[in-house]
Order: structure tokens, then C-alpha cells, then sequence
């Protein structure tokens, strides 16, 4: 493979590079010295909540890009990229249908904090690998002081079974995407990390052609048709596995590092 034209890396968190545990391995961070060196700009894109994906890279932070909340938000050491904010009008609407389904647990993703109104300690558990900053309030519907990316609806068995039929019909006016196994985000139109890829490689003045991208689930799908190097986790849904041209192995097989050190000695020739 002619990896000559990669200038730009940008790899999904959960699933793709975090291994099961939710840690970033020490292999990743001596191959990211030398990408640094050959001038490959790295971007790490999750629908994680910002201060979660800064915590895995906190020897690095301020040389890479993030993008947060399935590209809702994006940040570039301390500068601030862009935001996709969702109208608080979208948000009780979708509350109001969520609070509906049993065994869903719901969460309001803002800049300063996520949201929770359950106390059960199971989801919570779940929860804080996620989202380190939260805060437990007694209704959804009335935290106001805060700028809103997303909501993110969590089902302990399956998201696309439990939650994805009842809110599907707000694909019109909202972005609606089963975002993990157990994970669905709803947030604006805009808010998904092709469009959030898109900006950032039109303002670092890069091509598809000389784009390499990582993802295992369906809200990787469009940042993965903006890369002439696109590639599936062996763990990957079967729609990832369907539109990347190319796959590795599984993310606790290290699979994004395994092509990054194969770039890595293609550039050093």
C-alpha cells in the first residue's frame, strides 16, 4: 500500500482505539512522536465528551485535535474549532419520547458537564468512563445553564433494538445515530464527525487522498468516506466493514497501531 500522500491520521476512541479497558497503549503514544516528526497531523474523534478523550491524551493534548460528541464540538490544543449546539426545543422533545422506553437511561451532554437524572449506580458506573465531568440533577428538562451538544440514550442490551425504533422518525429534524452497541446520540444535523472532518481538513488545507481513518460503528461511517485510506476494526459493524476499504485487526489486537507503524516505515524509506 502507497501511504506517500498521508499528511492526516484521524481515529475513532471506543472500539477502534482504546482497547476494552478504555486505554490508549503505549505503543500508540511512541508512534505518535514519530508521526509528529514526519509532520503527520493526528485527531482523535469521538463520541465520547471532550474532557474524557483529553483525559487518554494528556502528554499530547495540546498537539493534536479532538473532536468530541460525534463532532459537535471540536478543539485544537486551547482553541476552540467549532460547536453544533442542539436547540433546546430538540432536546425536551427527545427527552420526552426517551423517558418513555423502559430501561433507558438518558443523558444530556453539555460543554461544562453531562447530565443525569438516574441514581442508579450500574448505568453511573458505565457512565463515568465516558464522562468525567457530570453532574446528577432531579430533571433533564429543567438544567438550562449550560451550551447542549447532544443527547446520548443508553440501553444495557442493545441501543439499536431498545432505542433507535422510537426516535428514528427524528431523523428529519435531528441527527439520530447508534453510535455503539449500547450507545445512541441525537443531536443537530450537523453534528457528526464527516461534517466535523470536513471543516477541519478544509482548514488544514488536506486532501481525501491524503487522509487515513479508523472506525468501528455507524457514527464513523462519514468521517470514513473522506479517507482514500479507510479502515474497519475486525470488531467493526458490518456497515463500517461495508464502505472502509480496509481493515485491521481488532482494537485489543492493537490494530490501529499496527497500520500506523506500517505508515510510520513507508514514510522513512
Amino acid at each position: 500500500m502507497d501511504f506517500s500522500k498521508v499528511k492526516l491520521v484521524v481515529t475513532d476512541m471506543d472500539g477502534t482505539l482504546l482497547n476494552s479497558k478504555s486505554e490508549v497503549s503505549a505503543r500508540f503514544f511512541k508512534i505518535f512522536n514519530h508521526l509528529k516528526k514526519q509532520n503527520i497531523h493526528f485527531i482523535a474523534a469521538s463520541g465520547r465528551q471532550y474532557q474524557s478523550i483529553v483525559d487518554r491524551f494528556l502528554d499530547i493534548k495540546d498537539e493534536i485535535t479532538i473532536i468530541a460528541e460525534n463532532g459537535a464540538f471540536a478543539k485544537q490544543g486551547d482553541k476552540e474549532l467549532f460547536t453544533n449546539e442542539l436547540p433546546f426545543e430538540y432536546i425536551l422533545k427527545s427527552i420526552d419520547i426517551l423517558r418513555k422506553l423502559q430501561n433507558v437511561y438518558i443523558v444530556l451532554c453539555g460543554k461544562n458537564a453531562a447530565y443525569i437524572e438516574t441514581k442508579d449506580m450500574e448505568f453511573i458506573d458505565v457512565f463515568k468512563n465516558y464522562y468525567s465531568e457530570y453532574k446528577i440533577v432531579n430533571d433533564l428538562s429543567k438544567v438550562t445553564n449550560d451550551t447542549f451538544f447532544k443527547i446520548a440514550a443508553y440501553h444495557f442490551e442493545s441501543s439499536e433494538k431498545h432505542i433507535y425504533p422510537a426516535v428514528k422518525h427524528l431523523k428529519n429534524e435531528m441527527q439520530v445515530i447508534v453510535s455503539g452497541e449500547h450507545w445512541l446520540d441525537i443531536s443537530h444535523n450537523n453534528a457528526n464527525k464527516g461534517y466535523a472532518l470536513n471543516i477541519l481538513q478544509n482548514q488544514l488545507g488536506i486532501t481525501k487522498e491524503e487522509t487515513m481513518v479508523f472506525g468501528d460503528y455507524n457514527n464513523d461511517l462519514q468521517m470514513l468516506a473522506l479517507a482514500d485510506f479507510s479502515f474497519a476494526m475486525e470488531n467493526a459493524h458490518k456497515n463500517v466493514k461495508k464502505i472502509a476499504k480496509f481493515q485491521t485487526k481488532s482494537n485489543n489486537d492493537q490494530g490501529v497501531e499496527i497500520v500506523l507503524e506500517q505508515l510510520i516505515t513507508f514514510k522513512s524509506i
